[in-house]
């Protein structure tokens, strides 16, 4: 029995070396998790900084070990080795901390931290040895993500061997109840090989002088870059109070190309760049930030405190790995005079409003009427669940909505029940002889719509709660819906824009002369839309199909201003229209967007003032952007319209992060196919409803990012093991022929969430059976060889055999921690208003070591084509 027991165990040993001789993290945390510190209890849920991912990545946690800063403007640093020996890469950065408590974070990589204590004033500097940035955060930023295939190399033969974490917390007045902060990020690492490999390039002004009262001061940056291409996927600005807008370029032959511009006053996140641009040879990267000296009674110079102020333009690429560099900075103006050419949006401030101004600053005085910390939990909850969640968009297939029996759809709304209304043109249509050459209804004959033309409808099941409309329109197109329940509709045939009461039979307010077209304050020609503002109760109207301007009327509908202009010849210019088609205010930032249709991109203009702010616009939309919305939070929608001959662009729904106008996720239906989506409408729980005016339908989409959501919040393991059975069965779905029922397709979809956490379980328990099943069937197997062929000399040569293998393991492994230097050295220098002021530092403010369709509704012309109407 004796020798039973001692060959099982040998056998369970060998067999558990060979299983994790395959590379799992944890088989390599031993040395880390013996070194580890003690965090506070107080702010950490788990002390665990370490966590398995999967065979080949798993997660390091970097957090401050619970901390109580004693004044204002205090830096402390901390420091974690990196918990393995060979070669990884960081491929996400995951933030911990809020603007409440913390002005900034940096992390950095270097060999020797400069204290070994659990945290020590920064004062004392960050490393002993070159350090450079890895990661920079400020102002509630979202999570940082690199592109797939892309990762910064840490670790291996040339790595070094820590992390340091540099927390600057500034106004400490949050720090009144003595609580203990644990602020910091977790990376996503992986030992699987990235073929390119990440960098930082820093663009920082070391001189610029800020006099008091100056209305605009410009700091510029410029140098010629002398190395192999890199590719730049992301950038980031910092700057401190008195910065108004930072912006990067590169320069080639003259061409001033756009990296990425962007208030230093919104999250200081790393913003995607929006169209690649890769550096190659002799171009020139230049970088401009303007201050303003307004409210300064003196000087303000580049230093290291709240009160100073810094010029900082980073920039995230990547290379090849035989040639990557990690780190490369930029602290001159090698060409002063070529600033002349910049584009003139380098100095077009990006307004902010002034609620967030006081909370990305960190002030803590009482804001009249609003409590502040329930003003910062909102933001950190939006920013959690709309910035922070990966979600998909797809149709509510179960919606009996798609079968109601409706005319042209034209327009959608959102009552303040969240109901959803629906414009529709009955039994109109709008083809090629509703209008003559000016414009000019032709089919008065007909008559008004005699159907109700506004719809109101559960949005869960599609029942008609509310008609209205009947014998008012001639051919219904925008609608919205003001936070009274009043619906505002423009028609185009009657060139009219109109308030309703809900149950009012007559209008409210009528803007426009009946059936006749015009383009001053009193005529429009073909308003295609309207918005209303929920606060100062100002109209919006897009005009139209035949002018191309917006048009600000006050709440009683008296005239006020308009802006833009008609496209001209070449690209479009901001401010030019070519169909201003939809609209949607942007109450978070003062802004109102207009999807600008026929030049297939969406425009934002300062709603109080009509100035231009930016410009949306992707490859993917086409050569048409038929509707956009915003949701409350950061999200904006839009569908686009279908593509021109030869032309690969689908027609779909798209989901933007409204911040960095990046595309999150597309969406089209599974029933039916949109053939000219016309209008999008959102709420804020992600629910999105699209409108066609050829399908005469409207379809219902939702997130499945809800039951996924809750997966999170209980287990991010588990997660990680749904998502990787989730990719199994689409993967072996992808070699079965599809179905062509989009219902079937639909259940599998379901069935297959339905089944992720069963099949994690499974798969699990599978793997723990296996084991067991082998070693018994090998034990049989040596027993009866052991009785039968060696007799009693049996069990003495398997237990030299098995202490030879066991030995061989137990030799292998071994070699120290070794993350070498990363990131290139890079010189210090001095300025007034700080202290030995390091680009180490960049905005860690303090010096640390001396380191020194066409809407006709009838078919599209090929290209080039006419304006469509709709």
């Amino acid at each position: 029995m004796a020798g039973l027991v001692n060959n099982l165990l040998i056998l369970f040993l060998v067999f558990q070396n060979i299983c994790f001789g395959f590379r799992s993290p944890l088989s390599v945390f031993k040395r880390f998790k013996d070194t580890t510190r003690s965090l506070s209890s107080e702010c950490l849920e788990s002390d665990q900084p370490v966590i398995s991912l999967g065979l080949s990545d798993f997660a390091l946690d970097i957090r401050m070990p619970g901390v109580t800063p004693k004044q204002s403007d205090t830096y402390l640093c901390m420091s974690v080795p990196l918990p393995v020996d060979d070669e990884a890469y960081v491929v996400d950065f995951k933030p911990h901390a809020s603007m409440d408590t913390v002005h900034h974070m940096l992390l950095f990589g270097c060999n020797e931290p400069s204290s070994t204590e659990n945290y020590w004033d920064c004062d004392e500097g960050t490393c002993k040895d070159k350090s450079n940035i890895l990661y920079a955060w400020a102002r509630n930023a979202p999570p940082t993500r690199l592109p797939k295939g892309v990762g910064f190399r840490v670790g291996g033969e040339t790595g070094g061997r820590f992390f340091v974490l540099q927390v600057h917390y500034g106004d400490i007045s949050a720090f009144r109840d003595k609580h203990k902060d644990c602020s910091g990020v977790t990376l996503h690492l992986t030992h699987q090989k990235q073929p390119l490999i990440a960098g930082m390039y820093l663009m920082m002004s070391v001189n610029t002088v800020i006099p008091p009262g100056e209305k605009v001061v410009d700091a510029d940056i410029a140098c010629h870059y002398k190395r192999f291409p890199m590719h730049l996927f992301a950038y980031r600005v910092h700057t401190h109070r008195l910065g108004k807008v930072v912006s990067g370029y590169r320069v080639r032959n003259g061409q001033w190309t756009l990296i990425g511009r962007q208030s230093p006053q919104l999250p200081q996140a790393f913003y995607p760049v929006e169209h690649p641009v890769d550096v190659s040879y002799d171009d020139i990267l230049a970088a401009r930030c303007v201050f303003s000296g307004e409210g300064r009674t003196t000087e303000t110079h580049i230093g290291g405190t709240a009160n100073d102020e810094m010029c900082n333009f980073y920039i995230m690429y990547y290379m090849e790995a035989k040639h990557a560099v990690s780190y490369m900075t930029c602290t001159q103006n090698a060409n002063p005079e070529m600033f002349r050419n910049i584009p003139q949006e380098a100095n077009i401030p990006i307004p902010v409003k002034s609620d967030m101004l006081k909370m990305t600053h960190g002030h803590h005085e009482a804001t009249k009427g609003t409590d502040k910390s329930s003003l910062l939990q909102q933001a950190k909850k939006e920013e959690e669940e709309i910035l922070d969640q990966d979600f998909h968009i797809e149709e509510a297939v179960e919606w009996p909505g798609l079968d109601l029996k409706l005319g042209q759809v034209s327009g959608l709304a959102l009552d303040p029940e969240n109901n959803l209304v629906i414009f529709h043109r009955g039994d109109h249509v709008w083809d090629e002889n509703s209008f003559d050459s000016k414009f000019v209804y032709q089919q008065r004959g007909l008559g008004p719509i005699e159907q109700n033309t506004i719809l109101v409808v559960d949005p869960s099941n599609a029942k008609l709660l509310h008609s209205m409309g009947k014998s008012l329109f001639y051919l219904p197109h925008g609608l919205s819906v003001d936070k009274n329940g009043n619906y505002w509709v423009t028609d185009v045939a009657l060139h009219q824009v109109f308030k309703l009461g809900a149950d009012d039979k007559e209008p409210l307010l009528i803007l426009g002369v009946a059936l006749q077209p015009g383009n001053d304050k009193n005529h429009f020609c073909q308003p295609t839309d309207v918005a209303v503002d929920s606060v100062t109760g100002n109209v919006y109207v897009s005009d139209g199909y035949c002018n191309s301007r917006i048009v600000q009327f006050s709440p009683d509908g008296l005239y006020v201003m308009q802006w833009g202009e008609e496209t001209s010849l070449g690209r479009a210019r901001p401010g030019q229209f070519h169909i201003p088609h939809s609209l949607a205010l942007i109450p978070d930032f003062s802004q109102l967007c207009v999807a600008d249709r026929e030049n297939g991109r969406i425009q934002c203009f300062r709603s109080e003032t009509g100035e231009f702010i930016r410009e949306i616009k992707h490859k993917s939309f086409g050569r048409e952007l038929f509707a956009v919305s915003y949701v409350p939070g950061g999200l904006l929608f839009a569908v686009n319209g279908m593509p021109y001959p030869g032309e690969a662009e689908p027609v779909q729904g798209f989901v933007m992060n409204f911040s960095t106008g990046e595309i999150i996720d597309t969406f089209t239906p599974l029933r039916k196919n949109f053939e000219m989506p016309h209008d999008v409408v959102a709420s804020e729980d992600k629910t999105v409803f699209i409108g066609d005016v050829h399908a005469r339908a409207v379809w219902k989409f939702a997130s499945t990012e809800k039951m996924e959501h809750r997966s999170v919040k209980k287990a991010g393991i588990e997660v990680q093991e749904i998502k990787e059975s989730e990719t199994i069965v689409e993967a072996t779905s992808r070699n079965n022929p599809e179905t062509t029922d989009p219902l079937k397709k639909q259940e599998k979809q379901h069935l297959v969430r339905q089944a992720s956490t069963g099949v994690s379980f499974v798969l699990i328990t599978t793997l723990l059976i296996i084991p067991v099943v082998v070693l018994l069937a090998i034990l049989v197997f040596i027993r009866w060889r052991k009785t039968t062929v060696y007799g009693a000399d049996g069990e003495h040569k398997l237990d030299s055999s098995s202490g030879r293998i066991l030995g061989r393991l137990r030799g292998k492994g071994g070699g120290g921690l070794n993350l070498g230097n990363f990131f290139a050295s890079h010189k210090g220098y001095s300025r007034k208003g700080f202290d030995r002021l390091s680009t180490e530092g960049s905005d860690q403010e303090k010096d640390e070591d001396d380191g020194t369709d066409s809407e006709e509704e009838c078919s599209a012309p090929p290209p080039p084509p006419a304006p469509s109407s709709s």
